[in-house]
């Protein structure tokens, strides 16, 4: 792991612990995990990464560290054409997904200003809009022909 790799880990920990989590071998490898993969991960494939390291892992632990994970907003579902969810780091700040339909990477990109689409489906519905997710999908340029 590199050095931030190393610290975004122990930051995550910390804010786990501090949140009355308890710092379990499982969970620290199931934050390594997400917090070192370039590309969103469905908890399967949690689970099976960890246990090459860690083989006593039970799949209820993956669940349930998601849950822990998202619910202190340090990690984001990404929505798949399947309906099933994969999860990946949060951004900093207000930033939008790109996600590679192929291998799945993902990337991050600062959106452009959606105010006069929001105000206008503001008008047309009457909803008051508090919050969006953006996420488009295509080929990265590995997988680009």
């Amino acid at each position: 792991m590199t050095e931030k790799t190393t610290e975004l880990v122990n930051d995550w920990l910390e804010r786990l612990q501090a949140n009355g989590y308890r710092l379990t071998e499982p969970l620290r490898h199931i934050v390594e995990t997400l917090v070192s993969s370039p590309r969103a991960l469905g908890p399967i494939e949690i689970y099976d990464l960890v246990r090459t390291r860690y083989p006593n892992l039970g799949l209820v632990t993956v669940y349930r560290t998601l849950e822990k994970l998202e619910a202190l907003g340090l990690i984001q579902r990404v929505h798949q054409d399947d309906g099933c969810h994969r999860y990946l780091r949060a951004t900093q700040g207000h930033q939008h997904l790109l996600v590679c339909t192929r291998c799945g990477r993902v990337v991050y990109f600062a959106g452009d200003d959606l105010s006069p689409l929001i105000q206008r489906t503001e008008a047309e519905t009457g909803y008051a809009i508090q919050d969006h997710w953006l996420q488009l999908y295509g080929l990265c340029p590995s997988c680009r022909p």
